[in-house]
């Protein structure tokens, strides 16, 4: 900025956005002095480097709004987690799978946790088949992000939104 352009040449922009041409650095701060305004690098590594004259402390109040503005809208996705015991009724299972398709919609994945309690643990295969059949109920709609894993007393896996459901359901 100002004087801590080391560059001998810049191209140089003025506060309308209309190219003066290609000036010595002396000429440019001549310039942006004339306008009571800044002098910018804005591109160093073009050849010669482009400089803008434009009044600094508006430009940075505005980018600064605008990146605030950005983190606001910006969504966050999370990773939501349905716990799920291995003697779950369909109605029940049912029921937390509407749950499930409202956060897939909102764009976020979903952990699957299904508990193993005492002697459950001698049947993996059952809790196999009912992620198996989670993840068939909900179709073509969703893709395994991570496929199910047997870990502790715990079989868990991911899903997420498919692309082509956006295309569906926009």
């Amino acid at each position: 900025m100002n004087h801590q352009i080391r560059a001998p040449k810049l191209r140089v922009i003025d506060e309308d956005g209309n190219q003066l041409g290609i000036l010595t650095r002396a000429e440019a701060l001549a310039a942006a002095e004339e306008a009571e305004l800044d002098l910018v690098e804005i591109s160093p590594q073009a050849d010669p480097p482009v400089a803008k004259i434009i009044d600094w402390g508006k430009f940075n109040y505005q980018r600064t709004k605008q990146l605030q503005k950005n983190k606001r809208n910006a969504k966050s996705l999370e990773v939501k987690q349905m716990r799920v015991g291995l003697k779950i009724s369909d109605h029940d299972l049912e029921v937390k799978a509407k749950k499930v398709r409202e956060f897939l919609e909102e764009g976020h994945k979903v952990k699957y946790t299904l508990k193993f309690k005492g002697r459950e643990l001698a049947h993996r295969d059952v809790g196999f088949n009912l992620a198996q059949k989670i993840i068939d109920k909900f179709g073509e709609t969703v893709l395994v992000d991570q496929q199910p894993i047997f870990a502790g007393k715990q079989l868990t896996f991911v899903i997420r939104r498919s692309q082509n459901a956006k295309a569906k359901n926009p």
